[in-house]
This record gives structure tokens, C-alpha cells and sequence, in this order.
């Protein structure tokens, strides 16, 4: 006896011993139901559909009257030959190209990290802990995020980020892009965006309907006069390590933004201050955040992701207190898009100590494979290459005087196994101020033990012909 997947509805005008003649003729004439099968009897059917007896038996005698179903004795119903077409079945969907999968011997993409240096023991005790101890967290928790690891999240970027909020303040979210789309839509209004940026933070504000003005960046940073200028209401900015220039903005800049934003009403700046905790040689300059304070026009952004992994999709955002009933208007009802389990294993982390001791390690770590890749490639390229961006960050900026030009060394890395991207490609405008012949180093996934080996092929791809 087969089991029926029908789906009746009970407010339909349609009477339900119809529908369910209908759904049973179909599934028949589609052969879905195939000849000798033996439907369910009534009271069970009836039962499970939660319809009345009679309901069932008018549907049945009148397939059987049909020619449909026949009924034997002590046997139930069963189903009889369909003779008529059946419908053609549907054209099979073609298959979509695969993606071209590259077998790189060097990965310098800027977004990639060393999982290798995950704190696996920590994390795993602390959540093998709370899967055991913690059955609450399986139900739905705050929507902004779970207290502990906004207030956890929210002491850390005081202390060492010189963020003024309140836990009333933070919102947890499943990495900083989704973050910026919800404030896409909350904002409106045109964004400045530094040029050359993050193309994908671009992406996501015009996927939200924001128009992106680029604004040519100095060695300051984004200049308030041209972001005047722009016409725009939204300002994006890297203020602590601008991405992918490396240029700190100084803090007579910052402070002459912050009189940008509050000359308008509805004036906002987003920082992203997506790995200033990678800073090398002296203590990460303060947010921007922290000079505006509480009540200023300035939404801090970080994540998590570049000191974890990737893949723990968790960013923190700190909202003004102005902008609060706004977000609880229209996103108060939203549920928090990051697992429970993962966020109070992210908050006891930092609570107990170990994202900071974590952090150290990292900076420790980073700063050795920095300081070596770039005497690797100095020795390679002895009085022809300049590399910008030592003392923060997970990436360099490499110019190779008198090269062969920026479309030439990445289409010659990549022959030979190397994966790193120009840094034009990175200019949302006005490409022709890129400088010559430079390139994106990103090191962060790179294995210390390679770097000779890059060195070397770098300095055979890059050589003079």
C-alpha cells in the first residue's frame, strides 16, 4: 500500500471530496500512481487527511466509476490501467558551466588567513561545553545579538579601540557585508566610496539601491573637500588602514569628516575597521567612533572573521544613539542571523582572556611572515622593488620599478602559480591615476615555509626580456 502526498485545502470553494478526486485522477493520468497499486482504505486515509469517512468514499466510488480505481473485496482499492497520454515529461535543465578550478602554488589573495593558526582546543572546549551545559541556546535569542557577546564585544572595542557605546549600542551579524546591506536600505541617500576600495562593499550598496560616488583618496585618505563635493550623505571610509593604499588617516582629517557630517542633518559616516587589530609597530590608532562618541554621526563596523576564520561569519556594528529607533523600526523584528552556540563561544573567548592572548599570537605570527616575505622579495629584486603598507594589515602594496607593467606581472604570476590581483583593479574610477606596475600582496595565507620559493618565482616571472 503506498503512501499519498496530497495537499487539500479545507477553505477552498472547491468541496474536498473534489479536490481529493482531482489530486488522485492526476497523480493516475501521470502515471505517478501505477497500475495494481493499492491505495489506503478509507478510515485510514480519512484519518490522516483529518476529512470525514464519507468525504474519502464519495472520492473513491467516484474514481472507481470512472474507470480509474476498481474495488475488490476484503482487498480495498486499487488502481487500474491509465490507456490515455501521459504528459511529456519535462526537458532535463542544462547544466550549468563549472566554475575553472586553479591549482595556485601561492596564494597572496587579501582574503585569505592561516587557519592553521585557529585556536582549535579553546574553541572546541568552550563549545563542547555549552552544547552540553547551554539547551537554552537552541531557542531563539535577542535579535540584535546575545547579550553576553555584545557586552563582551562592547568592553573589547573600549579598551582597545577607544569605541564610546553601550550594549544598548551593538548589533551582531553575519559578517560586515550583511551588515552594510541592512544600512543600505536604513540610510538611503548617495554613499561616497573611497576609490581605489573595496569593490564589493560597492556591490552591496547598489544591490540596495544606493548610488556609489567614487572619491579619489590622497595620502590622508578620503578629502573632505571633494567628499563635499560629492553631493553624498553617506560617507564610506578605512580610516585606520585604507584598503587597498594601507594609508592611515591622520587625526586632523578625521576630525575635519566629523565637521562634515555634522554641517547636514542626516549626514552619517560608515567605518570599516575591518583589520586594524593587525598593526605592527605601535598601538592601533583610535576609531573614528570614539572622537565622535555616543551620540555622533559615525557607525563602527568590524569583524571577526580576519582574527578567527572566514568562515565564523560574525562582524560587529555600533550604532549611534540617534539612529537606534530607526534600526528598531525596521529591523526589529529581524532574528539574529548568527548561530547562538557560536556567539557565546565567541563571547567566553573574549571574556576569559583568549582573543586577546589569541591576538597577540596572531600579530606575532603575521609580523614574522611580513618582515621575512619582504626580505625574500627585496633580495629577489634588489634595488628595484618599493613595498608600502609594513605596519598594518595583512597585505602589501609592491612596485616593481622599470617592470614589464601591471597587466604583464599578474598575467605572469599567474602562469606561473602565483595568485595576486593589480591594483587597478581595485579603482572604481579614473584608473589612469593607478601608479605603474604595482600589485596586491596579501600574505596572510601563505605558508612561511613558501616564501622562498615565491620569492623565487616571482623574480623568474618579473625578469627583464
Amino acid at each position: 500500500m503506498v503512501e499519498l502526498a496530497l495537499h487539500l485545502d479545507p477553505v477552498a470553494d472547491t468541496p474536498l471530496y473534489e479536490q481529493l478526486y482531482g489530486a488522485l485522477a492526476g497523480q493516475i493520468r501521470t502515471g505517478r500512481l501505477a497500475e495494481g497499486t493499492r491505495l489506503p482504505g478509507k478510515r485510514s486515509l480519512a484519518a490522516s487527511l483529518g476529512l470525514a469517512v464519507n468525504t474519502v468514499d464519495t472520492a473513491y466510488q467516484m474514481l472507481v466509476a470512472e474507470g480509474y480505481l476498481e474495488s475488490r473485496e476484503r482487498s480495498g482499492f486499487r488502481v487500474l490501467a491509465w490507456d490515455g497520454p501521459l504528459p511529456a515529461a519535462p526537458a532535463p535543465l542544462p547544466e550549468p558551466p563549472a566554475a575553472p578550478q586553479t591549482a595556485w602554488r601561492f596564494d597572496l589573495s587579501t582574503s585569505g588567513v592561516d587557519t592553521g593558526l585557529f585556536p582549535f582546543r579553546t574553541w572546541g572546549r568552550i563549545q563542547k561545553e555549552l552544547l552540553y551545559s547551554s539547551p537554552q541556546l537552541l531557542d531563539h535569542g535577542p535579535r540584535q545579538g546575545d547579550e553576553e557577546l555584545r557586552r563582551q564585544a562592547a568592553d573589547y572595542l573600549r579598551a582597545y579601540r577607544g569605541v564610546q557605546c553601550g550594549l544598548d549600542q551593538v548589533v551582531i551579524g553575519a559578517g560586515i557585508e550583511y551588515l552594510v546591506g541592512l544600512l543600505a536600505r536604513l540610510l538611503g541617500g548617495a554613499a561616497a566610496v573611497e576609490n581605489p576600495g573595496y569593490r564589493r562593499t560597492v556591490k552591496i550598496l547598489e544591490n540596495n539601491g544606493v548610488e556609489c560616488i567614487p572619491v579619489d583618496i590622497d595620502k590622508g585618505g578620503l578629502p573632505p573637500r571633494a567628499l563635499e563635493a560629492s553631493g553624498a550623505r553617506v560617507a564610506c571610509i578605512t580610516p585606520s588602514h585604507q584598503f587597498p593604499t594601507g594609508v592611515t588617516m591622520p587625526a586632523p582629517r578625521r576630525a575635519q569628516l566629523l565637521k562634515w557630517a555634522m554641517a547636514a542633518p542626516d549626514r552619517w559616516i560608515i567605518e570599516d575597521d575591518y583589520d586594524s587589530e593587525f598593526r605592527f609597530d605601535i598601538r592601533p590608532l583610535p576609531s573614528l567612533q570614539g572622537m565622535a562618541g555616543e551620540d555622533g554621526p559615525v557607525i563602527y563596523l568590524t569583524t571577526f572573521s580576519k582574527s578567527l576564520a572566514p568562515s565564523i561569519r560574525m562582524a560587529a556594528m555600533v550604532l549611534p544613539r540617534p539612529l537606534l529607533g530607526r534600526w528598531q523600526a525596521m529591523y526589529g523584528s529581524y532574528s539574529s542571523t548568527v548561530s547562538r552556540f557560536e556567539q557565546e563561544t565567541l563571547g567566553r573567548f573574549i571574556r576569559d582572556g583568549h582573543f586577546t592572548r589569541h591576538l597577540a599570537r596572531l600579530r606575532s605570527q603575521y609580523k614574522q611572515r611580513m618582515e621575512t616575505l619582504a626580505e625574500a622579495l627585496e633580495a629577489a629584486f634588489p634595488g628595484r622593488v618599493e613595498l608600502q603598507g609594513r605596519h598594518t594589515g595583512l597585505h602589501l602594496l609592491l612596485t616593481l620599478k622599470d617592470g614589464p607593467g601591471e597587466t604583464a606581472m599578474v598575467d605572469r604570476a599567474r602562469a606561473a602559480g602565483v595568485r595576486l590581483e593589480g591594483l587597478r583593479g581595485y579603482y572604481l574610477a579614473r584608473p589612469e591615476h593607478c601608479p605603474e606596475n604595482t600589485v596586491v600582496v596579501g600574505y596572510a595565507a601563505l605558508p612561511p615555509g613558501d616564501i622562498p620559493a615565491l620569492a623565487e618565482a616571482l623574480r623568474t616571472a618579473w625578469q627583464k626580456t
